[in-house]
C-alpha cells in the first residue's frame, strides 16, 4: 500500500508541475502589456521600465520561470497587477466559495445518483430505467452555462424563487445568513448537478446490471438472501468502483463547470476571479487561480485513487 501511495503522490506532483509550466508560458502569449493597466493616463518609458523591473518582467523568460517556481515553493503566487496585493491572499479569499459550490454539487450528485442508478438497474427495461437512459444520454449534451442561464432566467428572474446573483445577502447574521447562503447556492448547484447526474447514474446502472449477472450474486440468491440485500450489500460495492473512478475524472469538469457557473451567477469564487482577471490581463492572478484549481483537481483525483484502493485491494498490485 505504501508503494501505491508513493506512486500516486509522484504522479500528482508531476501533473501539478506540468500544469504550472503550461500555465506560465501560455499566459505569456496573451496580447497586451500589463504595465499599461497599472498607471492611469500616459506612461513614460522610464515608468514602464521601472514597473517591468519591479515585477521581474524585464528578465529573460526562462529566468522568470525559474524565479516563479522558486517563489511557489514558498507559497508566494506573486503580486496582483491590478489590486496591488499578494495573489495568495486574493485566492484564499475566493477559494472557499468555489470549494463550497463544487463540493456540494459533487456530494449531491453522488447522493442522488446512487439511488437512481440502483433503482434503474433493479427495474431494468421498465419506465424508470428508460427514463434514466434518456436523461443520462441527454446529460452528455448539456452545457453548463446554457443550463445556468435557463435556471437564472426562469426560476430566478421570471418566477423570483431564487436570487439571480451573489452568494449571500448583505447585512445578514446568524441563522438568517446560513439560510441566505443556501438560498443562493440552489441555482448554481442545480446547474452543475443536472449536467453531472445523468452520466454518473447511467454508468452506475450499467455496471450494476453487469455485476448482477456474476456467479457470487447467484450464489447469494441460492443462500436465500433478499433481493434488496443482494443489491445494496453485495452488488453495489463492486458496481460503484468504475462509477467512482468516473466521478474522479469528472472532478475537472465539475471545477471547470463551477468556473462558468460562477460567471453566470456572479458568484464570488475563483471562477469569477478568473473572469475578472482575464479582462484586466492580471497575469499573476490568472496564474495563481489556474494553478490552485489544478492542484485541487489533482489532489481530489489522487484521493479518489486511494479510496478505490481501499474499496478494491487488488488495485494495490
Amino acid at each position: 500500500m505504501a508503494r501505491f501511495v508513493l506512486n500516486r503522490a509522484l504522479k500528482a506532483v508531476l501533473t501539478i508541475w506540468i500544469a504550472i509550466t503550461a500555465t506560465f508560458f501560455l499566459l505569456r502569449l496573451l496580447p497586451g502589456d500589463p504595465t499599461t493597466l497599472m498607471v492611469e493616463g500616459d506612461m513614460t518609458p522610464e515608468m514602464r521600465a521601472a514597473l517591468l523591473k519591479t515585477y521581474g518582467l524585464d528578465q529573460p523568460l526562462l529566468e522568470q520561470y525559474v524565479s516563479y517556481l522558486r517563489e511557489l515553493l514558498h507559497g508566494n503566487f506573486g503580486i496582483s497587477f491590478r489590486q496591488i496585493q499578494p495573489v495568495t491572499d486574493i485566492l484564499l479569499d475566493r477559494l472557499p466559495w468555489t470549494l463550497l459550490l463544487a463540493g456540494v454539487a459533487f456530494l449531491l450528485t453522488i447522493a442522488v445518483g446512487i439511488p437512481i442508478g440502483v433503482h434503474a438497474a433493479a427495474h431494468r427495461g421498465r419506465w424508470p430505467d428508460k427514463l434514466l437512459q434518456g436523461f443520462g444520454i441527454g446529460g452528455h449534451a448539456l452545457f453548463v452555462p446554457s443550463v445556468a442561464m435557463l435556471l437564472l432566467v426562469y426560476l430566478g428572474a421570471k418566477l423570483g424563487w431564487f436570487p439571480i446573483g451573489g452568494a449571500i445577502d448583505p447585512d445578514t447574521r446568524g441563522a438568517a445568513a446560513y439560510l441566505s447562503l443556501l438560498h443562493h447556492l440552489v441555482l448554481p448547484v442545480a446547474s452543475l448537478v443536472l449536467v453531472q447526474l445523468g452520466p454518473y447514474a447511467l454508468t452506475l446502472r450499467t455496471n450494476l446490471i453487469d455485476v448482477l449477472g456474476e456467479d457470487y450474486i447467484r450464489a447469494a440468491r441460492a443462500r436465500g438472501l433478499s433481493g434488496r440485500r443482494r443489491l445494496w450489500k453485495h452488488a453495489l460495492r463492486n458496481a460503484i468502483l468504475p462509477a467512482l473512478t468516473l466521478m474522479g475524472l469528472q472532478l475537472g469538469t465539475l471545477v471547470g463547470g463551477a468556473v462558468l457557473t460562477e460567471t453566470v451567477f456572479a458568484y464570488p469564487g475563483v471562477g469569477r476571479l478568473i473572469y475578472e482577471a482575464v479582462g484586466q490581463r492580471d497575469y499573476p492572478v490568472l496564474q495563481g487561480a489556474f494553478i490552485m484549481l489544478a492542484i485541487t483537481v489533482v489532489v481530489a483525483n489522487a484521493l479518489t485513487d486511494l479510496l478505490y484502493a481501499v474499496l478494491n485491494p487488488r488495485i494495490r498490485l
